[in-house]
């Protein structure tokens, strides 16, 4: 089995060379960081992943969570013991800023650091996610009494992070949750609340790893007639701990496990808010919550927590797609079979044309995955530190146009990598005796995880594209434009004018976007996503091809290669698609009616 996660040597490349680190680690905020220390890290992050989370990779996929009589939920100690190596390294804690105890990572080196562990695990690295998304988000709209309560314990390890949005009944529409909260009293963690409900596929929901866990949840604060407020605007945010300050064990109960084909490893629960049967705080029925933030303004704070989740998940489908090529480059080196023409003897079935060309397309979709999040990464430090306002609201812009493909293109497509390698496997990639098979398995959710494909499409067009007016086209369009240029200087002409053919194609469905109905682009937003990944894969390829060329690379670099072989491969799949949104409207079966059967 091969140990090998994601290349040094190409994280090296994007991160130093693309997208120019050094020049982030000029800026006054990451003074006290260096070129050195940023490889030392990853560094760490690599060893630290093969050490501890890879061991446990099979182990915690054949051995899932359990729910005990006594409804407490326990994991393998080796998956505890993996993510309390990662917090004692610091790793938790290194994005956050020094008065929170880390080192202030840009962005871009904590989604690198983070893919070594998550192709090494990525079902034990999910409640490392989480919690650094929790935690984040407490730092941006918590008190400074929550933020000690609840920031701290998190990144030293007492305490783990969750989301609860979804429930039951609710699923992915957040306008339905029924989960109430009503006021009980003022406290010096700010407005004490008694939550009751239930939340569904609540990953990291319970554990043993930890003490504790803090659940950010989505609740709706009844109005003076008892009754919930409609839609969004009614939510508010509040972090309900599994134990109180107090040491009281607070009225969170599991219900019940989700027991998914993939991410077998990361706790998934029903969680019962207020249920009374087991815990009841002072005496009383009840979830205790803080409120974060103001109320009815939840879903607006949580977005916080989601959109980084979003690029978490589009990292996590890049990592593991980079893990299932890395397998499958070394098992069609080693297997022999087959013969060429005018060979007698066999010859491994990397020498195959047809392998190749599928070891060639895994290689371009899971490196174009990888620099589409980690682009995003740098987007975030742009965001954050650039020198001016306007340099600081044009990141923002594109980083919001962006962050849907990101979570999206990367999931669609990793999982076609991770086909591809047990397709490279043969039979022996269908049993599993082979990680590809639980790759392939932990892809499987990453489509869904944080919003389902069919909803970041939606958003895609009805608010990045209609409502915000594109706003990160035009810095996005710049930066094409620079690499066709520069294309045509590095004999990548051809590649260069098939990308920018593609790019305008997605510009004139886009212009005729508020013309069409609602109806006609609801059906269809996913292929206008799909293709617009294309686009940003195609350039984020060309762009490097360029640049290597530029660094007089070594011969055997791929780059070119790979730029080459994406342009003419997958580009005409984003004509494709947007030949299907400028279409009439493609016809549908109505599957709410008996006759609308085949």
């Amino acid at each position: 089995m091969s140990d090998t996660l994601v290349p040094r040597e190409l994280v090296d490349f994007l991160l130093f060379d693309w997208l120019a680190l050094d020049k982030t680690l000029m800026r006054p905020e990451f003074a006290e960081l260096d070129v050195g220390s940023m490889r030392a890290l990853l560094d760490l992050a690599d060893r630290l992943a093969r050490d501890t989370f890879l061991p446990c990779y099979k182990l915690a996929d054949q051995h899932e969570p359990t729910l005990s009589a006594a409804g407490d939920v326990h994991v393998p100690a080796q998956t505890g013991a993996a993510l309390r190596a990662y917090v004692e390294a610091g790793f938790l804690a290194a994005p956050f800023a020094p008065e929170h105890g880390g080192l202030g990572l840009p962005e871009q080196v904590q989604l690198a650091a983070t893919a070594s562990f998550m192709a090494a695990n990525l079902a034990v690295s999910g409640y490392a996610m989480l919690t650094v998304a929790n935690a984040r988000l407490l730092v941006a709209h918590a008190t400074p009494a929550q933020i000690a309560a609840f920031v701290a314990p998190q990144l030293d390890g007492r305490a783990f992070g969750t989301m609860c949005l979804s429930e039951p009944q609710a699923g992915s529409s957040l306008a339905d949750v029924r989960s109430r909260a009503v006021h009980e009293r003022d406290d010096p963690l700010g407005g004490r609340y008694r939550l009751h409900g239930n939340k569904m596929w609540i990953s990291g929901g319970d554990q043993d790893i930890t003490p504790n866990i803090h659940h950010l949840v989505l609740a709706k604060i009844p109005g003076a007639d008892g009754s919930l407020p409609q839609g969004t605007r009614g939510l508010s945010l509040f972090v309900v701990p599994k134990v109180l300050p107090d040491g009281q064990r607070n009225d969170v109960v599991v219900a019940g496990l989700n027991h998914k084909m993939g991410y077998r490893g990361t706790s998934n629960c029903l969680l019962n808010l207020g249920e009374g049967t087991r815990y009841t705080p002072d005496g009383h029925p009840g979830a205790v919550g803080y409120l974060i933030g103001a109320p009815g303004q939840g879903l607006a704070i949580m977005f916080h927590m989601m959109n980084e989740a979003r690029l978490g998940v589009g990292m996590g489908a890049a990592a593991v797609a980079m893990r299932a090529q890395a397998l499958s480059v070394d098992y069609a080196r080693t297997r022999v079979q087959g013969r060429l023409a005018g060979s007698a003897a066999p010859v491994p079935i990397a020498a195959h044309a047809d392998v190749a060309r599928q070891l060639t397309r895994q290689a371009a979709l899971a490196r174009a995955a990888l620099s589409i999040v980690l682009f995003c990464g740098a987007l975030v430090d742009e965001r954050d530190t650039a020198p001016t306002p306007q340099a600081r609201t044009e990141a923002d812009a594109l980083l919001g146009l962006l962050t849907p493909a990101a979570k999206t293109w990367a999931s669609e497509w990793g999982l076609e990598v991770n086909a591809i390698a047990i397709q490279i496997h043969g039979g022996y990639g269908y049993t599993r005796d082979f990680d590809v098979e639980q790759l392939y398995r932990d892809q499987r959710l990453n489509p869904i995880h944080e919003g389902t494909t069919g909803i970041q499409g939606i958003d895609f067009i009805g608010r990045k594209i209609l409502k915000e007016q594109g706003a990160g086209l035009a810095p996005l369009g710049r930066r094409i434009s620079a690499t066709l240029t520069q294309a045509a200087g590095a004999g990548l002409a051809k590649e260069g004018k098939e990308l920018g053919a593609a790019w305008e194609h997605f510009l004139s469905v886009v212009k005729a976007l508020p013309d069409m109905t609602q109806a006609h682009w609801l059906g269809l937003a996913t292929e206008l996503l799909d293709g617009f990944g294309h686009v940003l894969a195609g350039w984020c390829l060309l762009d490097q091809a360029v640049l290597a060329q530029q660094l007089g690379r070594r011969k055997d670099d791929p780059s070119r290669v790979l730029a080459a072989h994406f342009c003419a491969s997958m580009l005409p799949q984003a004509h494709r698609a947007f030949d299907m949104v400028a279409k009439p409207q493609v016809p549908l079966i109505d599957f709410t009616t008996t006759e609308g059967w085949p």
